[in-house]
């Protein structure tokens, strides 16, 4: 499914599309308590840390993921990824794929149930909170700074999959961006006892893009971010181009951006995520940033996960 942000859903204005969507986001919220109230939840018998959000993407989940493996890694845990099986999230297996194992079943506690099976010592359950049945060791929520929770309301009214209430269930908050007492503020008013962290892409291939000017494409949730994130290192954004999160790209698609950028003399940049979405036959003339997710504080970050393995 190809989707793109409603506007309307980060502005700190109250929309009147809010109010009007209003009515199914009440309905949906009620369904899915009633769901998680029906659930059973299963403890596995090695530690299980999830990495989620309550904003609907766009929050760095996935480089935080790939972090918290090389930390469990370097910490002598055997880990695998555990992932509920999307096929139209296929680019983010991929890239997780590129720094470990990846069990995915229809239901994640399936694909648990398969690392336990298979001697694994600690998984990594991406996008997992709201999955109520598995008991999670330690949860982390990421957020982004820069669009914290939006107009604060949940799917459809505004971004937001669960209230910020439900960070009561969470052991830890990564925020990707600057300190903000504000969000702090707020995110311990519902949480006293969480713990907040802060981190920042890091561009591990960047000097290869240096001095260039850049046709930018970009197919997630938030693709401003990955735009400023560019230009924050120095690269000359000659344009940008917004395609939905999870984007088909199709030969045309392609053929076109190829086009673009040769007429502005300029090379195609896009995302790991994207560059791994489009098929390895049309990525000739098509580059990619990488990027790691690079925590501060990371030694009690560390101290942290070392309490639950």
């Amino acid at each position: 499914m190809n989707f793109f942000k409603p506007r309307f859903w980060d502005k700190k204005q109250i929309s009147v599309f809010s109010i009007l969507l209003l009515p199914i986001s009440i309905t949906i919220q009620i369904f899915s308590k009633a769901r998680n109230l029906l659930s059973k939840c299963k403890k596995f018998s090695i530690p299980v840390i999830c990495v989620g959000n309550i904003y609907l993407g766009g929050t760095g989940k996935t480089p935080v993921c790939i972090e918290l493996n090389n930390i469990l890694k370097n910490l002598n845990k055997k880990t695998a990824y555990v992932r509920k099986k999307h096929d139209i999230y296929e680019d983010e297996k991929n890239l997780l794929e590129q720094s470990g194992p990846v069990y995915e079943q229809l239901k994640r506690a399936d694909a648990l149930n398969d690392v336990v099976e298979n001697k694994f010592e600690a998984a990594v359950l991406d996008d997992g909170f709201q999955d109520f049945s598995i008991k999670k060791d330690f949860s982390i929520i990421c957020f982004n700074e820069k669009q914290w929770i939006g107009n604060g309301f949940t799917i459809p009214s505004g971004p937001l999959r669960e209230k910020i209430s439900s960070l009561k269930r969470a052991d830890c908050v990564l925020i990707n961006g600057a300190y903000n007492s504000d969000i702090e503020n707020k995110i311990l008013k519902n949480n006293n006892s969480i713990k907040i962290f802060y981190f920042k892409y890091e561009a591990t291939n960047i000097d290869n893009f240096k001095n260039r000017k850049a046709v930018c494409f970009a197919g997630i949730g938030n693709p401003k971010n990955f735009f400023d994130l560019l230009k924050e290192n120095g690269i000359d954004v000659s344009e940008e181009i917004c395609f939905a999160d999870h984007y088909n790209y199709s030969k045309i698609d392609l053929d076109n951006l190829i086009k673009k950028a040769k007429e502005k003399n300029s090379i195609l940049l896009t995302t790991e995520k994207d560059y791994f979405r489009i098929h390895k036959d049309n990525r000739e003339n098509i580059d990619c940033l990488k990027i790691k997710a690079k925590i501060e504080k990371e030694n009690e970050f560390i101290e942290e996960i070392k309490k639950v393995i």
